[in-house]
């Protein structure tokens, strides 16, 4: 019997969830070593070879690493579970001129939902991850999540969803390191080539970050149904012809195929319309929106005009805000103008570096969800 207890660790075969897997097993617990395969590219219709978490070579990776330490490891097939929500959800909210974040969907929904029942099914009291966080404890009984000590690393921003009974039995090692510690540890572990692996950054469902061959394959005809609809300027002229608005976020500048003697900006997208309407960069800059599908972590409710720091995209260093619940609202002021605020995208609350909590972006400045 473990002294510290049984933790089913969701491993990858990268190095964050080797080494999470390796110091809870040093640490003391009973660990059980789970590889979850999301989605593989031949379904996606791409001939490009899988990388990151939904490989071969990584599920060896990850067996090997359990089996040399002597705990046991399994390989968890939810790629039905994966693609009837992150997969739909993803393609539904390009079609309706949103920008999704589908590492959040997939945390909130999926990931931990999946490890939870499968640590009930192995009596594991806890489920662990190598991301870059802590979870803690507040005196008021809640779990909330806060930042890693790597603010290269952190991934707070991804777990802003996480409800109360997966947090009270999460597990985060990495958050108290930084990047260059982990290397070290798979160094000292014998691991060199771990230490030295690359690290992918793409969503693990689309080849090469190009979204648009995604939904293209994933909807058949959408291009043809979307192209030639209108670009528009901010008084609603007409003002060239683009490609079909889900192909376009907001914020972008560059692949707009439009020249008008300066550079433009996407401002807003109307898919009802199918028009993207383009602006100077200074257009994109608002200082209010609507926040819906909130999970509060931190506390169960917020004082109306609470400060805090809102992150509207992952790499976002925060801006100071108000913020005001609204029934299932949140109604959020910033003290200066932030630009580029995408409906579709997380929204994530900062108390120092607590996550008060989170959700998806609505409305900004009369263009809604």
């Amino acid at each position: 019997m473990s002294r510290k207890g049984k933790v089913l660790v969701a491993m990858s075969g990268g190095i964050d969830s080797t080494i999470t897997s390796l110091m809870l097993h040093d640490e003391g617990y009973e660990v059980v070593g789970i590889t979850m395969k999301t989605w593989d590219y031949a379904s996606a219709g791409s001939s490009k070879k899988e990388t990151g978490c939904c490989n071969l070579d990584s599920f060896n990776d990850a067996r090997m690493a359990a089996v040399h330490h002597g705990f046991p490891h399994f390989v968890l097939d939810i790629r039905d579970e994966f693609g009837d929500f992150v997969i739909e959800n993803f393609v539904d909210e390009y079609l309706a001129g949103r920008t999704p974040n589908p590492c959040v969907m997939c945390n909130t929904h999926i990931k931990w939902r999946a490890l939870l029942k499968r640590a009930d099914a192995l009596d594991c009291e806890f489920i662990a991850t190598g991301h870059y966080g802590n979870i803690n404890h507040h005196s008021n009984g809640r779990y909330f999540v806060s930042k890693g000590v790597d603010e290269l690393k952190d991934q707070s921003y991804v777990l802003w969803g996480l409800e109360q009974d997966l947090l009270s039995r999460t597990i985060l090692p990495l958050g108290k390191y930084k990047k260059t510690q982990i290397r070290q540890m798979a160094l000292d572990y014998g691991y060199p080539e771990l230490a030295r692996k690359s690290e992918s950054y793409e969503i693990c469902f689309v080849p090469d970050n190009d979204y648009r061959g995604f939904l293209k394959r994933k909807v058949p005809g959408l291009e043809e149904r979307v192209s030639g609809g209108n670009f528009i300027d901010k008084n609603g002229q007409i003002i060239g012809q683009h490609k079909g608005y889900p192909f376009y976020t907001i914020g972008q500048r560059k692949g707009l195929d439009i020249a008008l003697g300066k550079p433009a900006y996407v401002m807003a997208i109307d898919p009802v319309k199918n028009t993207v309407m383009l602006g100077d960069e200074t257009d994109l800059e608002q200082n209010e929106m609507t926040v819906g599908k909130l999970n509060l972590m931190k506390y169960e409710s917020i004082t109306p005009g609470m400060e805090v720091s809102t992150k509207i995209r992952y790499k976002d260093k925060g801006a100071l805000s108000n913020i005001y619940p609204e029934g299932s609202l949140m109604q959020v002021r910033f003290y200066e103008q932030v630009k580029s605020i995408a409906p579709g995208q997380s929204a994530v609350w900062y108390e120092g570096d607590d996550v008060i909590g989170g959700g998806i972006i609505y409305h900004v400045k009369g263009f809604s969800r």
